[in-house]
């Protein structure tokens, strides 16, 4: 099956997915923002909501995938907030015609809002609380956040993709490579922990009893600590120290902070730029990329970004976000 075939996931196929694990849906399928993979949420016939992922093809190994789930059920075991994979007849990953899928519960509430302390403090401790969890140990079968992957592999991916006009391909890929330098100098990973991986907003539900849950662990992987914090700075310098130390303080009443990785913040912020337009670029040929994705093949995103990365690169040579005293 090639990697960006969900061409055959048609509704019966889903449908006869979910029948062959005994799970009967009695509504529609509701089709939830993800690219990577696809999402559906329904209403079984037990009168519960569901959701269902179909992983990508090729991108994660049964067992890496597995390795995530059994890191989400330690999470849970450990009462730390996280909606994890639903285990049937003692499995929790399945395969239908080709297609690998796993079933949750469907969990409700709102977007997280990182301009919001208290709620930025709750988020502290129970990234603190996750990751005492994580230090337990390590994955092995799951990849380590890095350059290559995040830098160098998507540099090729962008190249490869020819999207980036003639007019535009000097300045861009000129910066592009600063950066790529700047950030391989600086970027250190010899402490790494298991992380969430990609701990945004979107991924942080806050539940109608003031609760935050994780959700998503798709992405998990080793890396710094940081990895999972940083994500939640926004605004400029001063509400970014103020937004750190709400943060820092709280994560520290359950697990210790290792102070030298707020140096690797701008290295990962331009980890994760380079690494975005290299998997929109990798995906390109998958439909659903270039129908929601059609102002990347334009001239003004690449002028956007060539300005976006030449302002990282000048990020990359200020001194770091220091804790307020």
């Amino acid at each position: 099956m090639s990697e960006f075939s969900f061409a055959s996931l048609t509704p019966d196929t889903i449908l006869d997915a979910l029948d062959s694990v005994e799970v009967y849906a009695e509504s529609g399928l509701l089709a939830l923002n993800s690219y990577e993979n696809r999402v559906y949420q329904f209403l079984a016939e037990d009168k519960r909501r569901y959701v269902v992922k179909f992983y990508r093809p090729e991108r994660w190994s049964d067992a890496q995938i597995l390795e995530e789930h059994r890191f989400t059920q330690e999470l849970m075991d450990a009462e730390v907030p996280v909606v994890a994979p639903l285990t049937i007849n003692g499995k929790t990953l399945f395969k239908h015609q080709g297609y690998r899928f796993t079933l949750f519960p469907s969990v409700g509430g709102r977007q997280f809002e990182m301009d919001n302390l208290d709620q930025l403090e709750q988020l502290g401790r129970l990234i603190g609380r996750m990751h005492q969890t994580a230090k337990a140990s390590a994955f092995e079968q799951r990849p380590t956040l890095g350059c290559d992957e995040y830098l160098h592999q998507a540099k090729v991916h962008l190249q490869q993709s020819n999207l980036v006009s003639t007019a535009m391909s000097l300045p861009f890929y000129t910066v592009l490579q600063q950066v790529i330098d700047k950030t391989v100098q600086l970027y250190d990973c010899s402490q790494s922990i298991r992380l969430h991986g990609d701990c945004h907003a979107g991924n942080i539900l806050w539940s109608a009893d003031n609760t935050l849950t994780f959700v998503d662990l798709d992405d998990s992987r080793q890396g710094p600590a940081i990895q999972d914090l940083w994500m939640m700075l926004s605004g400029d310098r001063q509400n970014q120290l103020l937004q750190l130390d709400t943060l820092v303080l709280a994560y520290e009443e359950f697990a210790d902070f290792d102070h030298s990785q707020l140096r690797l913040i701008e290295p990962l912020r331009a980890m994760r730029m380079v690494h975005y337009m290299g998997w929109i670029a990798k995906r390109w040929s998958d439909p659903a990329f270039e129908r929601n994705f059609s102002w990347f093949a334009e001239d003004k995103y690449w002028e956007q970004q060539t300005l976006a990365l030449k302002e990282q690169l000048a990020a990359l040579d200020e001194p770091p976000l220091k804790l307020l005293p």
